[in-house]
């Protein structure tokens, strides 16, 4: 897919991944629509990239639909970036008892539904436009996941289990929507240099970055969005998830 003169929304745009890809996107001739539930963030990375922004929760229908109606009056809307999530670590079991079901459930609803609310509405807008180039492709979306869907740590229960929902979904999404000529790729990075790392304190910081291999260092976001411009320009990518880690394997703790 070349993505020059094409629509797409980001959402988790404001900031990290998110506005990494929006930026890269940009640049590479795309017009981008960054959503996030900061909209002084979003109208930021807007700015930088003349593009448009949009605020609102990725898991209301509502919101997602007046994000995609604004990204689709900048033209064809043929990908969507899923960068939206959270991760507030809780035990199963702690010190002031049994993980709270309520946290559970809100990175559940951002991290897996949010996504999957996403990706089915942009989908059905995408299956309606025309098919471009020798594969008659109509769109792609990428989402994101994380290594910690496949070893997550002691104290990530919600946000593993809610990644590992987002990879398992990768390729069943894939399988139906090729119909369309639309594709599903999944992005598991590893430690990356994001507001969400910088909000740990230093200590548990430096313990991650002791943990790299190669490079001996956290992944840049600007490395995500490259990976993000490679899916679109390989067709053969489809219905996979990409662990963008350095050989990264999580320990338990």
């Amino acid at each position: 897919m070349d993505v020059k003169g094409i629509a797409a929304l980001v959402t988790g745009g404001g900031s990290g991944l998110g506005a990494a890809t929006a930026e890269a996107l940009a640049a590479a001739g795309a017009r981008v629509l960054a959503m996030d539930l900061n909209a002084e963030n979003a109208a930021a990375v807007a700015s930088r990239t003349g593009g448009a922004s949009a605020a609102g929760d990725v898991a209301d229908p509502a919101a997602v639909e007046a994000a995609l109606d604004a990204a689709a009056a900048l033209g064809p809307l043929r990908l969507v970036v899923n960068c939206a999530g959270i991760a507030p670590p809780a035990r199963v079991v702690g010190r002031n008892g049994p993980h709270d079901l309520a946290l559970f459930e809100r990175v559940v609803r951002v991290n897996l539904i949010g996504t999957f609310n996403v990706m089915r509405l942009a989908a059905a807008r995408m299956a309606a436009l025309d098919p471009v180039g020798e594969d008659g492709e109509r769109g792609l979306v990428v989402n994101t996941a994380s290594i910690a869907a496949y070893e997550g740590q002691v104290g990530q229960c919600a946000y593993a289990a809610s990644k590992a929902g987002v990879v398992g979904l990768t390729l069943p999404a894939a399988r139906e929507l090729a119909r369309s000529g639309i594709r599903v790729v999944t992005i598991a990075p590893g430690l990356i240099q994001t507001p969400m790392m910088d909000g740990l304190p230093p200590a548990a910081q430096e313990s991650l970055r002791a943990m790299s291999l190669f490079p001996k260092r956290l992944g840049r976001a600007e490395e995500i969005a490259r990976l993000v411009l490679a899916i679109a320009a390989n067709p053969l990518l489809n219905g996979e998830t990409i662990r963008a880690d350095g050989a990264l394997r999580l320990p338990p703790a």
